[in-house]
């Protein structure tokens, strides 16, 4: 028997940054039961194929169309998951779901919609290094696609000039090669050459790369679309060990502990 509409759900999940251990059993449990998955490709891939499971993967910057089509699924009584990489509602579907329930049909609104939260890349290579995001930081996009470069821009004197640390997303890609040299211009010019820069690669997957360096070191080419970048503030401290270094900014705004 055809599933009725009040059967049907809409669970907004993320998978985390990479490893698999690292996905919530909250999402778990929700991609168990559904009956279908929608997402970019390559992290609709990352769901293992099952009887009764049908994955609906899209290309990159069809977000709001596959956002209708979930939503759409579940009116007709479907138990839908879409994934994102890391937490849904971090610079991902969760955001576009959202737009689409807004603009879209009103019968929607009634729909049992929830937001799983998951692990994202900010906070997963925040613990690799130890804990540069420890006191008050922001997380900027950098990408231009959906809002002009003169707005980055001001977000990120404006952080500076708060002293936040600062988490990037989207630093840079090929579509975008000269974004991420600007943004370290202005941080250089906002933070002094030697202000700590983190880049953390591919974060929790066998491809992971980590490299702690300097404003003043720091190189365009060290980011591409896999990395997220962190920058310290002024408090922000790098211990020395034997394999590689910590990472922290101390919880007392004057660098004190408490």
């Amino acid at each position: 028997m055809r599933e009725t509409a009040m059967n049907g759900w809409l669970k907004i999940a993320g998978l985390g940054p990479g490893d698999a251990s690292l996905v919530t059993p909250e999402a778990s449990a929700a991609l168990a039961e559904a009956t279908d998955v929608v997402g970019y490709g390559p992290y609709v891939e990352r769901v293992p194929p099952r009887p009764g499971l049908t994955r609906h993967g899209s290309d990159n910057r069809e977000e709001i169309r596959r956002a209708e089509q979930a939503l759409r699924m579940t009116a007709e009584g479907r138990r839908v998951v879409v994934v994102s990489s890391g937490d849904p509602g971090v610079f991902a579907m969760g955001a576009a779901v959202f737009e689409a329930l807004e603009a879209g049909e009103p019968a929607w609104r009634a729909l049992d919609i929830q937001v799983l939260p998951g692990i994202s890349a900010m906070l997963a290579a925040s613990a690799r290094l130890g804990a540069p995001l420890g006191h008050d930081f922001c997380c900027i996009n950098l990408s231009d696609n959906l809002k002009p470069w003169a707005l980055i821009e001001k977000r990120l004197r404006l952080a500076a000039e708060a002293d936040f640390a600062m988490a990037f997303y989207n630093p840079r890609s090929r579509a975008r090669p000269a974004g991420f040299a600007r943004a370290l211009r202005v941080l250089r010019e906002a933070c002094g050459p030697g202000r700590p820069i983190v880049f953390a690669r591919a974060i929790a997957t066998p491809e992971e790369a980590v490299r702690v360096t300097t404003l003043g070191e720091a190189e365009p080419e060290m980011a591409d679309m896999r990395t997220l970048v962190m920058v310290g503030s002024s408090l922000t401290r790098r211990i020395a060990r034997e394999e590689g270094e910590w990472v922290y900014t101390p919880r007392s705004a004057s660098g004190a502990g408490s």
